[in-house]
């Protein structure tokens, strides 16, 4: 446990550096290849709920000290255990008395003591704390406060108990390939092989229990992706007939470029700004055999790739908070800063003015994001109908899912990440 405690702090550090925790995982797993499957899966785990609950341990610690901590490393040690002892099943001894030989494998042997009594008097105050930390609201839900005060002013009959899903394990949710399987066939599938599922949405099965995607029977075959419900519902929405001419901005991974291609015959191009994460999507279309046109560019600078000739349908999945997915990505929660939000407002005003010049006349460009801040939403799409007298909002019909949220905004819940849809027509 000693490494991986070590390690897992060293992550965490790095993300509250600035890094990304997926990209910080992914560097770390080539530098130490004698860790086993197993000990990857720990130290991912408390990296994960270290950052999911950081505010809550944060909260505990300031209880815990008698000073302001001044040495980040400690820190981050202290907190990574702290969410060991309240939330795994790890021995409380092991934890504790391997903190401490972390602080001496960090070079400060001298923090034993306080590594030591902190942890101990989690333990012996534990419920006192707890009630005491969850006095305040970043103690209670967890998250930044600015970013708790912008969701109880959006939001104010509701706002709890988004922060709190937002908090939640996701499921893993998989969408059928159709141009393989039927849904039912591939319940069956998992029947025969002895795993829970259900059947979510039009094309999809959230299973009971998370595995490894390598152990999804049919997957390496391409009869499944993994892919978020509310994700799912992007190529329904855009209604892409076959043999039309469609445009994937910002398709990278590549989830809704395939689904669009499962759906139906187009003549799709998906572009992507990433050259690197563009071959993801040249790896999904290949083990999905379908097909399209992949092209690394900005699409803001349209003049640089365009041809000029007009998309009949666009999918404009574009960059933002990403508020809606932090139960996948909580080291978004302590990323991003609330001047972020103007930035990509701006970036997305600037994008969807580029692509709309591509649609063609009577053509439907849908407006996704992953975010639930209605500057990026809502109102986004109010000053785009303002900026353009050719545009009209059309009505969100044929997905189950948003039945009950006719103005787009998907807030996460138990069976789905927060998304927004705007399904736009030039007039």
């Amino acid at each position: 446990m000693l490494e991986i405690q070590r390690l897992a702090c060293a992550t965490v550090a790095t993300v509250a550096g600035g890094r990304n925790l997926n990209l910080a995982l992914a560097e770390l797993w080539p530098r130490h290849p004698q860790l086993s499957s197993q000990q990857r899966s720990t130290i991912t785990d408390l990296c994960y709920g270290t950052l999911r609950f950081g505010g809550q341990l944060d909260a505990i610690l300031a209880q815990l000290l008698t000073k302001t901590l001044q040495d980040d490393a400690l820190r981050w040690l202290l907190l990574v255990a702290l969410y060991q002892l309240q939330y795994t099943r790890a021995a409380p001894y092991a934890i504790v008395d391997h903190a401490v030989q972390c602080a001496a494998a960090l070079g400060k042997p001298q923090a034993a003591g306080l590594i030591n009594a902190v942890l101990r008097n989690f333990l012996r105050k534990r419920e006192a704390l707890l009630a005491k930390a969850a006095g305040t609201d970043s103690g209670r839900y967890a998250y930044p406060q600015w970013w708790i005060d912008k969701l109880r002013k959006q939001y104010p009959s509701n706002f709890a108990a988004i922060l709190v899903a937002g908090n939640l394990h996701p499921p893993l949710t998989l969408r059928v390939n159709r141009r393989r399987t039927t849904r039912d066939g591939y319940l069956e599938l998992l029947t025969k092989n002895d795993i829970a599922a259900n059947a979510i949405g039009e094309d999809g099965v959230t299973l009971g229990r998370a595995m490894p995607v390598e152990r999804l029977p049919g997957f390496a075959e391409g009869l499944v992706s993994v892919q978020d419900a509310a994700a799912q519902c992007a190529a329904p929405l855009l209604d892409a007939r076959a043999g039309m001419r469609v445009l994937d901005a910002c398709a990278a991974p590549g989830g809704k470029t395939t689904h669009l291609l499962e759906i139906a015959d187009l003549e799709l191009t998906a572009v992507d700004h990433d050259a690197t994460r563009l071959a993801r999507v040249q790896q999904n279309l290949s083990r999905l055999s379908l097909n399209a046109a992949l092209l690394s560019a900005d699409v803001i600078n349209i003049d640089a790739w365009w041809d000029r000739t007009p998309f009949e349908r666009i999918l404009a999945d574009l960059p933002c908070t990403a508020s809606g997915v932090v139960r996948r990505h909580p080291d978004i929660k302590w990323l991003r800063r609330m001047s972020d939000i103007p930035q990509f407002v701006k970036q997305q005003q600037l994008m969807l003015d580029s692509l709309w010049r591509l649609l063609a006349s009577g053509g439907k460009l849908l407006y996704t994001t992953c975010s639930i801040f209605q500057e990026e939403n809502s109102l986004q799409v109010a000053d785009f109908l303002v900026r353009h007298a050719d545009a009209k909002q059309l009505p969100l019909s044929g997905v189950h899912a948003l039945d009950r949220t006719p103005d787009g905004q998907l807030l996460p819940d138990s069976e789905h990440d927060g998304f927004f849809y705007a399904l736009l027509q030039k007039t």
